[in-house]
């Protein structure tokens, strides 16, 4: 039996999964905590793999492997290929300021036109999660940082770049999923815009890691066993390749973030900077819009009315649809989508008889799902076929999530087995890198369960009535 190895190295954690290349069967797992905070010291990042592969019983037979990583994040590294300073996180919004500016500089002082012009370059218009936000950042708040870093790259590909046999910066290795997240790199010409990494660092060039096709080998694990590196990818591509994703599907992730995204085989370019027009990992393209308030927004509930996620889910479904008019917004750590990064959270609604543990349960479900409702009409209105949504990451465990997203996202709702499928679609990457074939192997999902329900439109336009009446909006 051949063996390929699958990492997720995602904001809170490294996760590695060895699988069977052929039928994608499940050999062994493994798993290590990362550091809490929104810029992390990528060395901890190397230390939480080794943790991961050691509990996953080693690479010694593993025959290839590749990485799934949280997108992003920015990794300067110093002509040693020393990290600079500690990477900036993807949920790290100090650059917000620095990607107004981006899309200002870009107009000649207009952002009206400057993000039209950042759309039709990259497909995407700069927030502050995206890499050359962060960097414009880093060349006004830490010049002499700016000025030592010799090479940028993404979290995945600093990864895999750790981990070959053959390490200089001319051999750092990205693919266009990951790299299509800078907005610096076109999903539609796949290629780089060294202009636009220019402009961010005010004239500085570093390194760019290489682009290299879905199923390139990009080098071989270090430690003599000649195992393949795959390229990797950004964590959304590869849970889309996990899924084994297909024209059609939109995947709902209720993890950190939230994200909703649909394979496509035409490139998105939206001014209005929601839907981000990012590529796959098969050579296609993956239109994404992303919240930053998720599975978080039903941990703070919970912990608000001091219950556990169980009980938190029940208590939702024993309220009504609509939860009577309360209305919960759930901005709370700022938004991506809308790009409004100082918002707070609010509750509308709020009576005697909306005032009550299951009404706000539910209203905090619902206000969750709305969101990410949001993000698949934006997708719809770029042209984007949505037949039916796979809902996965750690949020759509819950049962209440379960059975109300189908009334209100309008429409059939596919809830896979629990797991890793980040982690999944590197080794899937993986097992295609060694097979040499023109398309990823065919590994069949098992237990994937169907959800229908009456569309609810009701609670979707309660929620739009007052999602607007938030501080920081």
């Amino acid at each position: 039996m051949t063996l390929v190895a699958g990492v997720d190295s995602s904001t809170q954690s490294c996760k590695v999964v060895i699988r069977n290349a052929e039928t994608g069967e499940l050999v062994r797992e493994g798993r290590a905590a990362h550091p809490d905070g929104t810029e992390v010291d990528p060395r901890a990042w190397r230390a939480a793999l080794d943790r991961a592969v050691a509990a996953a019983g080693g690479l010694d037979d593993v025959a290839a492997l590749s990485v799934g990583g949280q997108q992003h994040g920015m990794v300067c590294l110093d002509q040693r290929g020393e990290v600079v300073r500690q990477a900036l996180l993807w949920n790290d919004v100090r650059s917000a300021r620095a990607a107004a500016d981006l899309v200002t500089d870009l107009g000649d002082g207009d952002p009206l036109r400057g993000a039209q012009a950042w759309a039709d370059a990259v497909g995407v218009v700069p927030v502050a999660s995206f890499t050359a936000a962060k960097l414009r950042w880093l060349a006004d708040a830490e010049p002499g940082n700016a000025d030592r870093t010799a090479a940028v790259c993404l979290p995945h590909d600093w990864l895999t770049w750790q981990l070959s046999a053959d390490r200089d910066l001319t051999t750092l290795a990205t693919d266009r999923g990951d790299a299509s997240g800078t907005a610096y790199f076109s999903a539609a010409t796949g290629q780089y815009r060294p202009d636009l990494l220019e402009l961010a660092l005010r004239g500085r060039r570093p390194l760019l890691p290489q682009v290299a096709a879905p199923s390139a080998a990009v080098g071989t694990l270090a430690g003599g066993s000649g195992a393949l590196l795959g390229p990797g990818t950004g964590d959304n591509a590869a849970a889309a390749l996990g899924l084994g994703a297909r024209e059609g599907d939109v995947v709902v992730s209720i993890g950190t973030s939230g994200v909703v995204s649909a394979v496509s085989a035409t490139p998105g370019a939206d001014p209005t900077g929601i839907v981000a027009g990012f590529a796959d990992a098969t050579g296609r393209h993956l239109p994404l819009v992303c919240t930053l308030n998720a599975a978080r927004v039903l941990d703070a509930t919970a912990r608000l009315l001091g219950v556990g996620l169980d009980e938190l889910s029940a208590l939702a479904l024993s309220a009504p649809a609509g939860a009577d008019g309360l209305v919960l917004v759930p901005y709370l750590e700022g938004e991506r989508t809308p790009n409004l990064p100082l918002a707070t959270g609010a509750v509308h609604g709020l009576t005697l008889g909306t005032a009550t543990a299951a009404h706000l349960a539910r209203a905090a479900v619902e206000g969750l799902l709305c969101g990410l409702a949001d993000g698949i009409d934006a997708l719809l209105a770029q042209g984007v076929r949505v037949d039916r949504v796979l809902l996965i990451g750690g949020g759509a465990r819950s049962a209440a999530v379960q059975r109300i997203a189908p009334g209100v996202f309008g429409r059939p709702v596919l809830v896979p087995p629990a797991g890793e499928y980040v982690a999944d679609g590197a080794a899937r990457q993986a097992a295609w890198v060694l097979s040499g074939a023109a398309e990823p192997p065919e590994w069949v999902t098992a237990g994937v369960r169907e959800l229908q329900a009456a569309p609810t439109p009701a609670v979707r336009e309660r929620y739009a009535s007052v999602r607007s009446l938030t501080e920081g909006h």
